[in-house]
């Protein structure tokens, strides 16, 4: 079943610029992690799925040491070789993202070449997710 993929994150010292708070590049690094593994879950097979972009990736908010960064991504569009996933990131149960954007994927081979998956999201996941799958494909190739 195409189900939404959640991850959560305590955001710790380790994790901060020199602001004090949550450095961007570790929130990208979190939000493509887990937006890999809402399409690996959807093509079933990690080893084949390589990123190749992230679009829009737009920081709306701070987090701070102690705050909790929960991701949530799911599947926007599919293509012929590629999987876009459509990510939001909440901090401590805020109603309002913090973070949003998509990471695609594309599916390859043993050598590295664009394999065709094959998949196609179901008439019902883009109906109940009609927002997220047509900003989706207005998204630049």
């Amino acid at each position: 079943m195409l189900t939404e993929t959640r991850s959560t994150r305590l955001v710790k010292g380790s994790d901060l610029n020199h602001h004090g708070t949550l450095f961007a590049g570790r929130m990208a690094e979190w939000f493509v992690e887990t937006c890999f593994l809402a399409g690996a879950r959807l093509l079933g097979n990690p080893d084949d799925l390589v990123c190749v972009k992230i679009h829009g990736l737009a920081f709306t908010k701070s987090a701070n040491p102690g705050d909790i960064i929960e991701i949530v991504a799911s599947p926007a569009k599919t293509g012929r070789t590629s999987i876009t996933i459509g990510a939001e990131v909440i901090i401590n149960g805020e109603a309002v993202p913090a973070v949003r954007g998509f990471t695609t994927f594309v599916c390859v081979d043993g050598k590295g070449k664009p394999l065709a998956h094959g998949l196609c999201l179901p008439e019902e996941w883009i109906a109940s997710h009609k927002e997220l799958c047509e900003e989706a494909e207005k998204l630049p190739r």
